[in-house]
């Protein structure tokens, strides 16, 4: 029996030709592919789900580009490696050669790290390709995110999980097939949706399969088996499967509690961490859901999953989620709230009329602060370039 090796590595393509999945940016005249026939890499954000081959694209970038290639797991890095790197950045470009630094997770570094990383990018000294399970408007600093392209992959069809599978069982050199195993389609069917367009899932799933199962044709009961086994499937536990919170939050939306419950069964079994779909609800309370005690409810949430975690939390989950999936939506508080600041951004913070200025001074008393000021009153208070404005729109019941 061949020695143990991790099958997703060895088979992580080498060239851009090789790789599969994301077309839209590395299809024929798209912008990734350009800049790799180029040789003109540049700083990039990428922000996609698990094993949707962020990290080989980083690898095939810095390799095509002849970039020296630095990979950091923002987990457990911190400023003494960056530090190292930069310093031999500084060397590789006294012999023009650019250096690429690939920072895995780079979502979880705080606003400090992310601003120590930024000179770097900013002077040219490192070339940063960050990869993100996260929305990267939320997670990264705008100083740095405003010095990166932002690229959004998608998890791989179930045709190019089919094509990956079949390469996986044929190379007899990086895969499997000095095994000559063969997969039954009812087998290949269960594995290729179970891997939920997860390369590495399918790739781990598939070499237990072939290399722990003695029998020549896998069978749909190993492939069920083997998607029991939770944390062998999930290595990055904390990653976040956002098409899974998407569809969580737009169940609760469309006050559709089945669909909310089993969405949230399926985070809670892939290992997600309670707190952020905590979090989530308490977003959800706020910008969606008309009673103020929705807020208060979701808050309860997230105390509970704090104080007592899993397995227990679960049950304050699905009791929260279906509190929201009952309760009257409404949207009107969130939506006028960015109509006010989308003026915000237009106008800039507009001077306010005198009469409700703050007037601690004889001064600003002369000066008209605070004059003719009424308690309760109907006249529009807005700035004077905004007069009439109408932010707040009530839902009509």
């Amino acid at each position: 029996m061949r020695v143990h090796l991790n099958l997703a590595e060895s088979l992580r393509p080498q060239t851009i030709n090789e790789f599969l999945g994301q077309e839209q940016l590395v299809g024929k005249g798209k912008l990734i592919r350009l800049m790799i026939e180029n040789k003109k890499p540049f700083s990039l954000i990428f922000w996609g789900p698990p094993g949707s081959g962020k990290t080989t694209l980083a690898r095939i970038i810095a390799k095509s580009t002849n970039a020296e290639f630095f990979g950091l797991s923002a987990v457990s890095a911190g400023k003494t490696e960056l530090s190292e790197i930069v310093k031999s950045a500084k060397e590789f470009l006294k012999i023009e050669r650019r250096t690429i630094l690939f920072i895995d997770e780079i979502h979880r570094w705080n606003k400090a790290q992310q601003a120590f990383l930024l000179p770097h990018v900013e002077q040219g000294t490192l070339i940063l390709i960050g990869a993100t399970t996260e929305n990267p408007s939320f997670e990264i600093i705008s100083p740095l995110l405003s010095r990166c392209r932002v690229f959004v992959l998608e998890g791989l069809s179930v045709h190019e999980l089919e094509t990956l599978l079949e390469r996986a069982l044929s190379d007899k050199e990086s895969g499997l097939g000095k095994y000559k195993k063969e997969i039954d389609n009812n087998a290949k069917k269960a594995l290729l949706r179970l891997s939920g367009g997860d390369a590495r899932i399918l790739l781990n799933a598939l070499e237990m399969a072939v290399v722990s199962y003695p029998k020549k044709i896998i069978n749909e009961e190993i492939i069920k088996e083997i998607f029991q086994k939770k944390t062998f499937l999930y290595d990055k536990k904390e990653d976040e499967h956002y098409n899974t919170i998407s569809s969580y939050i737009k169940s609760m939306r469309a006050s559709n509690i089945d669909a909310a419950l089993y969405y949230l069964a399926c985070m809670v079994e892939a290992g997600e961490d309670p707190i952020f779909i905590a979090r989530r609800m308490v977003v959800f309370a706020s910008e969606d859901v008309a009673s103020p005690t929705a807020l208060v409810v979701a808050n309860a949430v997230f105390q509970a999953c704090q104080q007592i975690g899993l397995p227990e939390c679960q049950e304050s989950l699905a009791a929260g989620t279906v509190f929201m999936c009952q309760a009257k939506k409404d949207r009107s508080a969130y939506d006028a709230y960015m109509r006010a600041l989308d003026d915000v951004k237009k106008y800039g913070s507009l001077p306010t009329p005198l009469k409700i200025r703050n007037a601690p001074t004889k001064l600003m008393n002369e000066l008209g602060y605070g004059k003719d000021y009424e308690m309760y009153t109907d006249e529009d208070l807005l700035p004077e370039e905004l007069k009439g404005r109408k932010y707040y729109v009530k839902k009509k019941d």
